[in-house]
């Protein structure tokens, strides 16, 4: 499991309009600035984890199947944030705390939140949204224009009228009403969304009772808030009529009481685990997953404290023992390469990372960290090798940054500069680094053959029109 902090996931069009929401939830600025500015772009910090990352692409693609999307093409992408709370921004990605899945203690409960979300984005609501901010702008200007006209009607400046107001206020009322009507209009999008998650969940087979169960966590954190809650405030429906809806409607599906299979329960139980304990001090870990606990679970969060606060030689014989027990599985030898990677062995790691890529030829995250491992020997004779594998993971996951960087790296010490350049550039591009990307295509361009793949690359990356604050 790796963390960063970037923006680039985004697309360009999208990060005006997430920077957009985040205000609009805040109620913190006027309503234009807050979506005709992109310079206070939201940073992120980011999950990647090929266990979890497969974990949550077995629970989105059904329903995507059911919404009529392609699956494969929209993926969910972890944020490093322990609060409960998933969303969409450009129609390709789910965007999901990772607080979600800790907290939901079934995988019906986290699928019941992608199904939302499949919901937003099979109903177009992105597209809408854009649409409707440019009405709320327009609603803005012409209530500043009547709250003027009402001022220059009303008498001196900054009198104050019966309701309270003075110049301020009146002029603050277009984008009063404008956010009022944005709300409103959000309001109406999750009410929908809702719905259509309750047919992709009967469409696919699977109960609507952990959506519920999410549902009714959430009204009984809102309880005591909701009695100074102004609904017309929310850009959500409240929790409490969430629940009543869905209380009424998902038990008359004949899947309703449908359970996870047992094995999808283990699995969703052990990346809870691992993100627990990824993210998690050893205190936590230890009250969470105490020594008496010999559930696979548990095994696998203490191991991973125990890499995670320095006591490598513990780790690797609970991470032995892991594999012992399930010596087919992939991400205990992808644990035991990391583990040993980053305690600075980093020949040791190769042989794990080479059985976890054996054993799961198609995770592109692992084959990077088992280039990661071969350039860290700064052996040249694995040089040839890492190239392969970060060339094969980077074609399998273009937005892969560690795999451009480290790519980059493996062709600098190769003495290949052109292609350490475009790598380079390409690694750029993905952290949102527009201007350094173009520098480093710029100098792949003068390096490598003109007409050559590489190079055509390279000048697109450089044609590239650069964004401001990047």
């Amino acid at each position: 499991m790796r963390l960063f902090t970037r923006l680039s996931l985004l697309s360009p069009r999208a990060r005006p309009l997430v920077a957009g929401l985040a205000a609009l939830a805040l109620l913190a600025q006027s309503l234009a600035p807050a979506f005709a500015q992109s310079s206070n772009r939201p940073r992120m910090s980011f999950i990647r984890d090929a266990e979890i990352e497969q974990l949550m692409r077995e629970y989105l693609d059904p329903l995507l199947g059911a919404a009529g999307l392609r699956k494969g093409f929209i993926r969910v992408v972890l944020v490093a944030d322990r609060s409960f709370n998933a969303f969409v921004a450009d129609g390709r990605r789910v965007f999901v705390n990772i607080g979600a899945i800790m907290e939901s203690t079934t995988p019906n409960q986290i699928i019941g939140v992608l199904a939302h979300e499949t919901g937003h984005i099979a109903g177009g609501h992105l597209a809408r949204l854009r649409q409707e901010l440019g009405n709320a702008q327009a609603i803005a200007i012409i209530g500043t224009i009547l709250g003027g006209a009402a001022l220059i009607g009303g008498g001196r400046s900054g009198q104050v009228g019966s309701d309270g107001y003075g110049a301020a206020g009146a002029l603050m009322g277009g984008s009063e009403l404008a956010r009022r009507y944005l709300l409103a209009y959000q309001r109406t999008e999750e009410a929908a969304a809702d719905r259509a998650a309750l047919k992709f969940l009967d469409a696919t087979g699977q109960s609507a009772k952990g959506m519920l169960e999410t549902f009714e966590r959430m009204a009984n954190e809102q309880l005591f808030a909701a009695t100074r809650m102004d609904r017309y405030l929310q850009s959500h429906p409240m929790a409490a009529d969430r629940v009543a809806s869905l209380r009424e409607i998902a038990p008359q599906s004949p899947h309703f009481n449908q359970k996870d299979p047992p094995a999808r329960q283990l699995r969703h139980d052990m990346v809870r685990a691992k993100l627990y304990a990824f993210t998690g001090t050893a205190s936590e870990i230890a009250r969470r997953y105490p020594a008496y606990d010999n559930s696979l679970p548990a095994r696998y969060a203490r191991a991973i404290i125990e890499y995670r606060t320095g006591r490598l030689d513990n780790a690797i014989r609970q991470i032995d023992a892991l594999i012992q027990a399930q010596p087919g599985n992939a991400f205990f030898w992808e644990l035991k390469g990391q583990a040993l990677l980053e305690g600075g062995r980093p020949n040791e790691a190769i042989a794990p990372l080479r059985k976890a890529v054996s054993l799961a030829p198609g995770q592109a995250l692992i084959r990077t960290m088992l280039g990661h491992a071969l350039v860290a020997t700064d052996n040249p004779r694995f040089m040839d090798e890492a190239i392969r594998e970060l060339a094969n993971a980077t074609g399998r996951d273009p937005e892969n940054y560690e795999g451009f960087r480290f790519l980059a790296q493996a062709y600098g010490r190769k003495g290949d500069e052109g292609n350490a350049a475009l790598a380079a550039a390409r690694a750029a591009l993905i952290a949102g680094q527009g201007e350094e990307a173009r520098r480093l295509a710029r100098r792949a361009m003068g390096l490598l053959p003109p007409g050559t793949p590489g190079h055509r690359l390279a000048t697109d990356i450089f044609e590239q029109k650069p964004e401001r604050n990047s």
